[in-house]
């Protein structure tokens, strides 16, 4: 019998829920407890991390700028993003029930798609931040007064929640079945509407414009940034400006670069050839790995949080000391 949306259905003196079985990496049952202790290592890291980040982005005077105010931000979507993603992975690695209700399954893609899309348009508000920077720097302060960058990056969560929002309801509309196995450990999108009972067409489709609409549009705001700020940078008569610059944008360049690479191997090249577990591990890079490496990358790579993270440290040394 199958299921409309979350709603029960009584077969006789009982109720059905739609639930989920989430296979994981049931492939290798030999490797659950390292896989456990892996993601488990990387969530740690995560956490402290990103939360590290936004505490010294806070505390610090130094970086109460524009351009830390969207990191911080960055550092809060990826958190969060992990945080919907990692906690239901290392309960499924330990625990023989893998089962996942319906409704906990399209809360689960909600949250997740809602922060995968806010990270790629803060990347594009850093990447136009730093174009504004660079090209035109006379006009950066009221170009990224404040009140205009909190409004940027206020309508970029609202739209996503309107992306997320609108892409569950139509999951909701769809029929499942009573149990069904996702091969995956994350409620994605398509493993969804892979195992309804009902055409998911319209689903589909509206998942497929929403995502080319977002991918394109952010992608298009980073290239045009980065095009014109590579002009500027060429016709600077200062080789070590130029350095400096390109410096300051590496960080920023090699976060594009795994996030949006890790996207278009994952969706945007379709190779029927590719196996479920190339797709299980670059979901993994995807939602647990990259929101590990951010705060790493920004951290190794920029003099001023190291600088506000070791002063932390050696005041704290000298504190406990005392």
């Amino acid at each position: 019998m199958a299921i409309t949306g979350i709603i029960l259905l009584s077969e006789g003196n009982q109720s059905i829920i739609p639930t989920f079985i989430l296979l994981r990496f049931s492939e290798y049952p030999e490797l659950q407890v390292p896989f456990f202790l892996i993601f488990l290592s990387t969530y740690r890291i995560t956490v402290v991390g990103n939360l590290g980040m936004i505490i010294i982005i806070k505390i610090s005077s130094k970086l109460h700028m524009i351009m830390y105010f969207f990191l911080s931000h960055f550092s809060f979507v990826d958190f969060c993003f992990s945080t919907v993603v990692t906690p239901k992975l290392l309960q499924n690695l330990i625990v023989e029930d893998r089962t996942i209700s319906f409704s906990g399954c399209t809360v689960q893609f909600c949250f997740a798609h809602l922060f995968g899309v806010a990270e790629t348009f803060v990347l594009a508000a850093m990447a136009y931040d730093h174009f504004v920077a660079v090209c035109s720097p006379l006009l950066y302060a009221p170009a990224m007064s404040p009140k205009r960058c909190v409004l940027l990056v206020a309508g970029s969560y609202s739209w996503d929640v309107v992306c997320s929002m609108t892409l569950t309801y139509f999951l909701l509309a769809l029929s499942y079945c009573k149990s069904s196995t996702i091969n995956n450990f994350i409620c994605d999108h398509s493993v969804i509407v892979s195992v309804s009972c009902s055409d998911p067409y319209v689903s589909q489709m509206l998942c497929s414009i929403i995502a080319i609409f977002n991918e394109v549009s952010s992608l298009v705001i980073i290239l045009m940034s980065y095009i014109f700020l590579f002009i500027t940078v060429m016709r600077m008569p200062s080789t070590s400006a130029r350095w400096k610059t390109f410096s300051t944008c590496a960080s920023h360049l090699t976060a594009i670069s795994i996030f949006h690479g890790t996207i278009h191997f994952l969706y945007c090249i379709p190779n029927p050839k590719t196996s479920w577990l190339t797709v299980k591990v670059t979901s993994v890079f995807y939602t647990i790995v990259i929101p590990m490496l951010n705060p790493l990358i920004y951290s190794l790579r920029n003099k001023e949080v190291k600088n506000t993270f070791t002063k932390l440290v050696f005041t704290k040394s000298l504190c406990h000391a005392t």
